[in-house]
């Protein structure tokens, strides 16, 4: 059985991810310039902590880099009122949720980046 030690979260984005990341862009089609661009991820840690491994380009004690660089670049701070109702879950429920949640956000026209 899995634990349920695991968050989902949401990052908001630097609008200029939109006009600066082609990537970005063509992910987001929806995307009408109104909402904010956002980062979906989901981690082991706190979402405290994740957030701060990326804005930091966190390199693992095995030499892999384990932090997205849009948010490394973009990243401006957490948005918990998109994701704190969804906590804590399974790893498995975790893996899901953060799709889920990407393409729900999406759906609401924000623009998302998620892996």
């Amino acid at each position: 059985m899995s634990r349920i030690n695991y968050h989902v979260y949401v990052i908001e984005l630097s609008k200029s991810v939109f006009s600066e990341s082609t990537k970005f862009r063509d992910a987001n089609p929806q995307y009408n310039g109104l909402l904010e661009c956002l980062y979906v991820g989901m981690t082991s840690k706190t979402p405290k902590e994740r957030f701060d491994q990326h804005k930091s380009g966190y390199i693992s004690k095995k030499g892999h880099k384990i932090s997205s660089n849009i948010v490394e670049k973009y990243g401006l701070y957490l948005r918990p009122n998109l994701y704190n109702h969804l906590n804590p879950l399974s790893r498995d429920e975790a893996v899901k949720m953060e799709e889920q949640l990407a393409l729900e956000l999406r759906r609401k026209r924000y623009a998302v980046w998620f892996n």
